[in-house]
């Protein structure tokens, strides 16, 4: 993911997609954590993807796709099995 920015956080919050990421982290935090969330975002500040890691691997994985006036049009959800399903929003 080129021309995003990488923030960490400590957990998510809401129901809907796409979650909401919180308790945001500094880079030199996440090293004593064994479960954080890293979420890429693009310079308007909206989250495009977001991995779930537990000790260094990725858990949980979501990849965001939006529509021109900002509405979530699809999410591609991948589990800790690698099994890859997406939920469209319209």
């Amino acid at each position: 993911m080129s021309d995003t920015t990488v923030r960490y956080f400590n957990t998510y919050s809401g129901v809907k997609l796409p979650f909401r990421l919180t308790a945001e982290l500094g880079e030199a935090e996440i090293n004593n954590r064994n479960t954080y969330f890293r979420g890429h975002f693009d310079a308007a500040g909206t989250l495009l993807a977001f991995e779930k890691l537990v000790y260094g691997e990725v858990e949980l994985a979501h990849r965001y796709t939006y529509a021109a006036d900002g509405a979530l049009l699809s999410a591609e959800i991948t589990d800790a099995d690698g099994e890859v399903s997406v939920v469209e929003a319209r």
